[in-house]
């Protein structure tokens, strides 16, 4: 797509900030349903390879040998390692659609602070109970980049996407899950690296409380207006889909323009 520059007079070039945001409809369909696989194949391979070397969902020790199935399991992970690195394609599709709100501290310390966490738990710790979050997250993302998939199809969507805050609340609910996990670890005494555990219960309290704020904002801190219709005075919904109301203000943006060039 060829970046968008308005005229200004003498024939000059308009500073950046004056383009209109790219749409990008088609890329992102491609790019949230192949997300959806890349997580099904993930979540898949954990689930088929975890039950075949006969793992523990309470406990269970890092197994560095070349079974097959450990293989396996350390795969999936390195490539849910890279999948948290092919997220940060959201980031970048935001500010090509100048979304700039959606480019919160929530979304910027978790696309960040994963890429990073994610990279040491493949180095030190490519199994054993690790495959169990990655198998929660995968699938949840399955759903996530679902529900992103479907909402950039275009709006006569959105009367299917009703379930949008139930992502948030199955999100806070693996967090709490998580710090359930790794503290029953930790005081049955499983041999799974405790500054591992210890890095999960902390790393899911800074969740549960950013995505709590985020939820109160977007979902229970809404005054109402005329007409009984919400109005969010907090973070927007985070999603790199294309809804109705982002095409209405991208059309007003467009028509206001052609207004001021015919004058």
């Amino acid at each position: 797509m060829e970046p968008y520059y308005s005229r200004q007079e003498g024939g000059g070039l308009a500073h950046d900030g004056d383009r209109q945001p790219y749409t990008l409809r088609k890329t992102l369909i491609v790019y949230n349903f192949s997300m959806v696989v890349l997580n099904f194949y993930i979540a898949k391979e954990l689930l088929i390879g975890s039950r075949a070397a006969r793992y523990s969902y309470l406990c269970q020790p890092v197994n560095y040998s070349n079974d097959v199935n450990e293989v396996r399991i350390a795969s999936a992970l390195w490539w849910y390692y890279i999948s948290k690195g092919v997220e940060f394609l959201d980031t970048v599709f935001f500010i090509l659609r100048k979304k700039f709100n959606q480019v919160s501290f929530l979304h910027v310390y978790h696309h960040c602070t994963m890429f990073i966490l994610w990279w040491i738990g493949i180095k030190w710790v490519p199994g054993g109970q690790a495959f169990f979050g990655a198998t929660i997250n995968s699938s949840i993302h399955v759903l996530m980049y679902g529900y992103y998939g479907l909402a950039a199809l275009g709006p006569h969507m959105q009367k299917y996407l009703w379930w949008k805050k139930y992502l948030t609340i199955i999100q806070m609910i693996q967090f709490h899950v998580t710090i359930g996990h790794a503290g029953h670890s930790l005081y049955t005494g499983c041999p799974f690296p405790n500054w591992m555990q210890w890095a999960l219960i902390g790393y899911a309290v800074t969740f549960i409380i950013l995505f709590a704020n985020f939820y109160y904002h977007a979902y229970r801190g809404k005054p109402f207006q005329k007409g009984g219709k919400h109005v969010s005075n907090g973070s927007s919904a985070v999603t790199n889909g294309h809804s109705k109301a982002e095409e209405v203000e991208e059309n007003g943006k467009r028509q206001k323009k052609a207004r001021t060039k015919r004058e």
